[in-house]
């Protein structure tokens, strides 16, 4: 190989510039959108030319049909790829014909954006919340939300669906590569200078005749005003009366008188009231009075209670609370139905919040009243067992309709209230002692054990310190269960309790059936309590032996205390 090393001369310079020349024509850089031209076609793929790449770029034929470009798969055509890799581990260029479609399309959106121009498109699908719009010159997918459909409630768009249209682009996210479009601005523009003029021909007070019922929503009902203005009646300037959805009240095509009572210039929005062309069935109030009985047609039932009209259009609430006396948490819905006449009371007539409030309790007479006057505390009546849970009993008394509340501990004297609950069932019969009577609370307190003697009386003419004979029923690791005799009531005594020895403090001593002797330590006649000690018993007697026979540290005085000299005596006399 033979070296030039000179590369003065004129042939040199000329080959330098040509190559120079050559290479700046070609500006191939990864990331970039490139043209290919189509110079060979199979089966599966379309390989390209590009000038200055070492080997052919391959795209899949299928890629180029996805994206509609299947008259362009001709030898000779020319399509825009996306250089992704100059060469890759095999040594291959990977292009890509839909990231430059998409690339192209964004860079066309986002000059259409910032000059706040439309661009041109066609709704293809519905989605969540809107509709998907793709740009009809790059093919871009666009959300279109459902308030910017049209500038009116549409039920059905089936007519806009695929039909290429003005859209107007109203938000843009570069990051995340999304795109916001609306037609109800495009469709705005064009119309809202025109309906500016006709707002201002509108002011409050103004009377509309036969405007056309047009739509509705959950909200309210849309009017078509001379085919040139939409205007709202919101729910609440339907009618007087609770309006649940305009279809109650209208059907579409239906015609109506209007009254304007508002008019906003900026939002070119007039609002308008049906309900204030007729009398306020509020300003005849005054002839109703607090405490008396009325008529009141049930408009609608809700889970707190009822809607009720003493007239057409003058509502009332009836509350769950003020359906029955007897009977909690009763629903509106087990008592009435829509359209029933029921008997009521005016318990509330708001003026400032146009607001009346009724009774269906009070047009009877309170049951916990009569219980009162025809059953006082004390007495003793019969019921049965209608309801129970697990600390009490409700008792249904008599011929009222009142469950008076029975609970375990007024049961019985003697046995575990919550074990005596256990022995009841629904349906039993009881007689009863009326307890306690809260008409305004509408409580009754009633007890089984009351009807019967009390075995606490036992301890009446009993005191503390004073002794008395008990059987031992049972023994435990904690102490003694024992019945004083005459009594019927069983008693503990503790294991502290039973000697003063603490090594005779032995429950274990007793088998059970024996009778002793105790003293009682404590008597609490309020809070039915005794308490009994062995050991107390034996500290009194230590007590009085001790006044009786001398102090405890001579001994000599104390019964017994001579003896065992005695007994020596004696043995010494016999021999």
């Amino acid at each position: 190989m033979e070296i030039y090393k000179d590369l003065s001369n004129q042939e040199s310079k000329e080959f330098e510039k040509l190559l120079n020349s050559q290479l700046s024509k070609i500006n191939i850089e990864e990331g970039k959108i490139i043209e290919g031209k189509i110079n060979k076609i199979t089966e599966k793929f379309v390989f390209l030319f590009v000038e200055g790449l070492k080997s052919e770029p391959v795209l899949d034929i299928n890629e180029l049909k996805s994206m509609g470009l299947t008259d362009k798969i001709k030898i000779g055509e020319k399509i825009s790829v996306l250089l992704e890799k100059i060469e890759d581990k095999n040594g291959e260029v990977l292009v890509s014909a839909s990231k430059a479609q998409k690339i192209k399309g964004w860079d066309k959106l986002v000059e259409a954006y910032e000059k706040n121009e439309p661009i041109m498109g066609k709704i293809t699908s519905k989605c969540k919340g809107g509709c998907i719009v793709e740009h009809i010159d790059t093919g871009s997918l666009m959300f279109l939300p459902g308030s910017q459909i049209s500038d009116k409630p549409l039920k059905d768009i089936s007519h806009l669906m695929n039909e290429p249209q003005k859209f107007a682009l109203i938000k843009l996210d570069k990051i995340r590569g999304n795109a916001c479009v609306s037609r109800r601005e495009i469709i705005s523009s064009f119309k809202k200078e025109d309906k500016a003029k006709i707002i201002e021909r509108f002011k409050v007070g103004d009377i509309i005749k036969g405007a056309e019922v047009k739509g509705y929503s959950s909200f309210g009902c849309f009017f078509n005003v001379n085919n040139e203005l939409d205007v709202l009646v919101h729910l609440q300037e339907i009618s007087y009366s609770r309006v649940n959805h305009p279809d109650e009240v209208f059907n579409i095509g239906e015609k109506h008188d209007l009254k304007v009572i508002s008019v906003d210039k900026e939002k070119l929005q007039v609002g308008c009231s049906v309900k204030q062309l007729s009398p306020d069935p509020f300003e005849h109030i005054e002839n109703y009075e607090l405490g008396k009985n009325y008529k009141a047609k049930v408009v609608k039932i809700m889970d707190f209670g009822a809607f009720c009209e003493l007239e057409p259009g003058l509502t009332t609430l009836l509350h769950t609370s003020e359906l029955s006396w007897s009977k909690k948490n009763i629903s509106a819905k087990k008592m009435f139905r829509v359209g029933d006449e029921i008997d009521c009371v005016i318990t509330e007539i708001d003026k400032e919040k146009r607001r009346v409030a009724i009774s269906h309790r009070l047009t009877k007479e309170n049951p916990f009243v009569v219980f009162e006057k025809k059953y006082p505390v004390g007495t003793i009546v019969e019921g049965e067992v209608v309801n129970k849970n697990e600390y009490s009993l409700f008792v249904k008394v008599q011929e009222l309709d009142i469950d008076a509340f029975l609970h375990c501990n007024d049961l019985t004297y003697l046995n575990n209230g919550e074990d005596e609950l256990a022995k009841y069932k629904k349906g039993d019969k009881l007689k009863v002692k009326v307890l306690e009577i809260k008409s305004s609370d509408q409580k009754i307190r009633v007890g089984l054990r009351q009807t019967k003697p009390d075995p606490f009386d036992w301890f009446k003419d009993k005191k503390v310190n004073q002794t008395i004979t008990v059987k031992i029923i049972s023994t435990d690791n904690k102490g003694l269960i024992v019945r004083p005799e005459g009594c019927e009531i069983d008693l503990n005594i503790k294991k502290s309790q039973i000697a003063i020895n603490a090594a005779d403090a032995r429950p274990s001593r007793f088998t059970g059936g024996e009778r002793i002797d105790c003293a009682i330590s404590e008597l609490d006649f309020e809070k039915r309590k005794v308490t009994l000690s062995i050991k107390l018993l034996e500290e009194i007697e230590k007590k009085e032996a001790l006044e009786k026979y001398g102090a405890e540290g001579s001994g000599k005085n104390l019964p017994f205390s001579s003896l065992s000299e005695d007994l020596k005596k004696k043995d010494k006399k016999k021999k």
